[in-house]
């Protein structure tokens, strides 16, 4: 063997550990800032507490729903950033009466702890949890997944179908199929397979959501290609419940709000909750 292959071996060898090793600082982007709600174009909501049961503090944003049979958004957000972020992104939610849930992940937005799976699962289980002690119903819970919450929303509501506890509608927002297929697709020479932490694997669960889905996605989408949401509607097809999938002509991955998405999202749950 030259030792030039030997040296392109030891780099590859290098390359695969460190991915291994940092992966999730290349998955998750928190930002510590905790933002308030009148900086963000949301002055109603109201500043939360919850905690996990692992015993982190979270902070949240929460307004009611402003009519008794109204539904209540749970927001899962995104990879980057922090939950003021998505002030604009509630706002629809918030004039047409729905209550809004916007969580914040752990190591997000001055929260203790660090991103993982099995941490998000248990901060979204801290949210729902939140809304059962406000006394309401599941069947009124809207889980809404944008990009990596997508994968919050699918598990969890996948879990309360399977406790009898069916939530009223789920919502993804440039849903992947699971965290394995994001990494093979953007480093397609690594076996990223074989190293992956956390899965999020989508598309063996959402079958079994038991609750009307609508997936939205961006037609130029490059972090997470079409083909994804395709499979996933295709697989909540083979579901009783109905479900939706609406592709947003010219949108990308983070600017479907540009578009036409809020329209979209509320014209669905308009048929859902009348």
């Amino acid at each position: 063997m030259s030792s030039g292959f030997s040296a392109i071996l030891i780099a590859y060898g290098v390359i695969v550990a460190l991915l291994f090793l940092f992966q999730r600082s290349l998955i998750y982007f928190p930002s510590s800032h905790r933002p308030q709600p009148a900086d963000h174009g949301v002055p109603e909501v109201t500043v939360q507490a919850l905690e996990s049961a692992d015993g982190l503090e979270l902070l949240a944003w929460y307004r009611a729903p402003q009519k008794p049979d109204a539904p209540v958004m749970v927001y899962f957000h995104g990879n980057a950033g922090h939950i003021g972020y998505r002030g604009s992104k509630i706002r629809p939610y918030l004039d047409a009466g729905y209550g809004v849930l916007l969580l914040s992940w752990r190591g997000y937005s001055g929260n203790g702890g660090s991103p993982s799976e099995e941490g998000l699962y248990a901060d979204g289980r801290a949210a729902l949890a939140f809304l059962g002690a406000e006394g309401i119903s599941p069947s009124r819970w809207v889980l809404y997944g944008e990009s990596i919450g997508s994968g919050v929303a699918v598990e969890l509501a996948r879990a309360q179908a399977h406790g009898g506890s069916p939530v009223g509608a789920v919502v993804l927002e440039s849903p992947f199929t699971s965290l394995e297929d994001m990494a093979v697709f953007h480093y397609p020479w690594i076996p990223m397979r074989w190293l992956m932490r956390d899965h999020y694997d989508s598309l063996s669960k959402i079958a079994a959501i038991a609750a009307p889905l609508l997936i939205i996605h961006g037609e130029r989408d490059r972090i997470v290609p079409l083909s994804n949401a395709r499979q996933l509607a295709e697989a909540a097809a083979l579901s009783s419940e109905p479900s939706e999938m609406r592709v947003i002509e010219g949108a990308g991955h983070n600017n479907l709000y540009d578009f036409a998405a809020p329209r979209v999202v509320i014209e669905f749950l308009g048929d859902i909750f009348p």
